[in-house]
């Protein structure tokens, strides 16, 4: 199937002469919005939607702009610079996808699109009947379904046990109690991308041992979705990477292809599955699945709905981050995130729609102002939208256990729900968190921590650099309080080589300040992992100047690392090679006020608690006992010694 060049607007003569130099904003009546950029002083044209390309909202002059180029998005503030179809908020990001303008010989303008073939249009397939009972969709919890295709089970980003993002996400559901035996008999697993709630290492350790050999199915995105998988120590012998676009057979019956997000190409993808031509599309966490190519009519859709998952505002503190401004912020994204899945449900207009991959809670106690902070969408509302503005798609809330049966739905019974026994556990109220955040706090105590030049050797491997950015980095207790003997350092990128000077340059420069709990920090920087783990898993605190997002230098940190860990075996010998000073990997005032951290020390032997009397512990009082007895031999000596009057 060939490319095609679609005419999508036509100006008349007058009105092509009427177009003023820079920016002008097409409105046709019962259309799309577009925006047309006339070089000054030439017929050259630069055209595109009038269609942010983040979740779809509209362009609008920007104000503050003094070359009234840039456009601003109504959503949520992303800036066009219409001049060069390039974004500049976020700064050096993404391009805008352009129409091709063309100018007749009777001076007519006319924007066209090139619309590729879509794959899912390649080998079509009619819908053949099926029974009830041949398909049935089994919610387990978050964004992990089990899909039954007569016989073949087919599962989906299974997140089962521990925590994602360090530990600042667990889960909210209890899965099924028999949720490892039915995971390795399954036929095959797709897992949509790296993230820690979607590709879970202690879920696949589990799976690991009981079935090392599934099939696991992952697209070819730019950051392999596996690129910490000899990090995890995890041993899976059957991964596969597919192309995008391609459908990939099963069975007679059973493809599915992967497609990509068309704003994180490299890290996001969605999956459509293909059961006897009856289409199950699953969007997972994609902002833009296949730049907003869907296919329209299928059977199901399921897609995430809930926001909340970043750091942002809830993390950051100074200028306008108040506790007002952030609650006002939080509901005002989290309407327009309901409103834009329900358009986007609305134009794939599937048979149902299931809202899922949101349904995580911050339950560790010292994240409690985050989750009392960070609301969320509530699928029951999104639900009721849809059947508002479009009464016709069926929707499903689900439970864990829940069961659907899609012929139910072909049939439009009412029944096509299966809900679990009532005796059956839906919501979580013990996370084992004890024995995560041990694992975390193992690193707090490595050798590499003794040596202040760690902070030099791992800013270099992260290999970012001519950037004009200082950042500041405090490694803080469990309420991001100061601790005695944690690092507190500051890293300037302006060069091609970070360097690391004791405050902050007289120059202009972008600042971040970013306090971060001491153990995701330190296990962040062992064992080289994506800083997702300390922004999303709001194990940190940020404050910034100007009030900027920086997309090169998070995108780097938290997608461009070396897939490989920094070699501290080599830093470790080139130290000690040098008989560099070596300093207390930690020396805590108050031990106990930093959770989990104190309870083993890298062997695994109990560590000395401290003890805690007027803020000193067991050091402070050996140094002032010792110090008394020096002291007081030596007044002795003194008065043994004095001369006679």
């Amino acid at each position: 199937m060939d490319q095609q060049e679609v005419q999508v607007l036509s100006l008349s003569r007058e009105e092509t002469d009427n177009l003023k130099d820079g920016v002008n904003l097409i409105n046709v009546s019962g259309s799309e919005k577009y925006v047309v950029f006339k070089e000054p002083g030439t017929d050259t044209y630069r055209a595109c939607l009038n269609k942010c390309k983040h979740q779809g909202g509209t362009f609008i002059a920007d104000i503050e702009d003094s070359t009234k180029c840039v456009l601003k998005c109504t959503k949520h503030g992303w800036k066009l610079d219409a001049s060069t179809m390039r974004y500049v908020n976020p700064p050096d990001s993404f391009r805008q996808e352009q129409l091709v303008p063309e100018v007749t010989e009777d001076g007519r303008l006319t924007l066209n699109e090139l619309k590729p073939p879509q794959p899912w249009e390649d080998d079509p397939r009619e819908k053949l009947p099926l029974e009830i009972g041949e398909v049935k969709v089994t919610y387990f919890t978050h964004a992990c379904m089990e899909y039954n295709f007569n016989g073949t089970i087919f599962f989906t980003d299974p997140w089962l046990t521990g925590p994602a993002f360090s530990r600042g996400w667990w889960l909210m559901h209890e899965p099924p109690s028999d949720w490892p035996e039915r995971l390795a008999k399954a036929d095959l697993i797709y897992i949509s991308h790296c993230h820690s709630d979607h590709l879970s290492y202690p879920t696949l350790k589990i799976l690991a041992e009981k079935n090392p050999d599934i099939p696991i199915y992952v697209g070819d995105t730019s950051m392999p979705v596996f690129c910490k998988l000899e990090q995890s120590g995890v041993k899976l012998n059957n991964i596969n990477v597919l192309k995008f676009g391609r459908w990939f057979k099963v069975n007679e019956d059973l493809r599915f292809m992967i497609m990509m997000d068309g704003v994180h190409p490299d890290m996001d993808t969605c999956i459509l599955i293909d059961y006897k031509g009856h289409q199950i599309l699953n969007t997972v966490d994609c902002t833009n699945p296949n730049g907003g190519r869907l296919p329209q009519g299928i059977d199901m859709m399921l897609s995430d709905f809930a926001g909340g998952a970043s750091g942002f505002p809830m993390t950051f503190s100074g200028g306008k981050y108040t506790e007002e401004w952030k609650a006002q912020f939080i509901k005002r994204e989290r309407n327009k995130l309901l409103y834009y899945k329900t358009q986007v449900v609305r134009d794939v207009s599937p048979l149902l729609y299931c809202p899922f991959a949101g349904y995580f809670v911050e339950a560790h106690p010292s994240d409690h102002y985050i989750r009392d902070t960070n609301t969320k969408n509530d699928p029951a509302a999104l639900n009721a939208l849809i059947a508002k503005y479009s009464p016709d798609i069926k929707t499903w809330t689900p439970k864990p256990g829940s069961i659907l049966d899609l012929q139910k739905v072909i049939n439009g019974d009412s029944d096509y729900i299966t809900e679990p026994s009532p005796a059956m556990k839906v919501m979580k109220d013990r996370w084992n968190f004890d024995k995560y955040l041990d694992q975390t706090n193992q690193c707090v105590f490595d050798e590499i921590f003794s040596y202040p030049e760690w902070i030099q050797f791992y800013y270099k491997w992260t290999k970012f650099g001519d950037y004009n950015l200082v950042i500041r980095m405090i490694e803080t207790d469990d309420q991001f309080g100061p601790i005695q003997g944690g690092y507190d350092f500051y890293v300037d990128f302006s060069g091609p080589e970070p360097t690391f000077p004791t405050g902050r340059p007289e120059r202009e420069h972008s600042y971040l300040e970013m306090k971060n709990r001491i153990g995701v920090h330190r296990e962040t920087v062992k064992k080289g992992l994506f800083w997702d783990d300390l922004y999303i898993g709001f194990n940190n605190r940020i404050s910034r100047e100007p009030d900027t997002f920086h997309y090169q230098f998070w995108n780097h940190m938290q997608i461009l690392l070396k897939v490989a860990t920094p070699n501290w075996e080599g830093f470790l010998a080139d130290m000690k090679a040098k008989n560099t000073a070596k300093r207390d990997v930690w020396a805590p005032e108050k031990m106990e006020d930093i959770a989990g951290v104190t309870k083993h020390i890298p062997n695994g032997q109990p560590r000395t608690p401290a003890v805690p009397t007027n803020g000193y512990n067991w050091r402070t009082y050996v140094t002032v006992l010792v110090s008394s007895l020096v002291g007081a031999l030596a007044i002795a000596y003194m008065w043994k010694t004095r001369p006679s009057l």
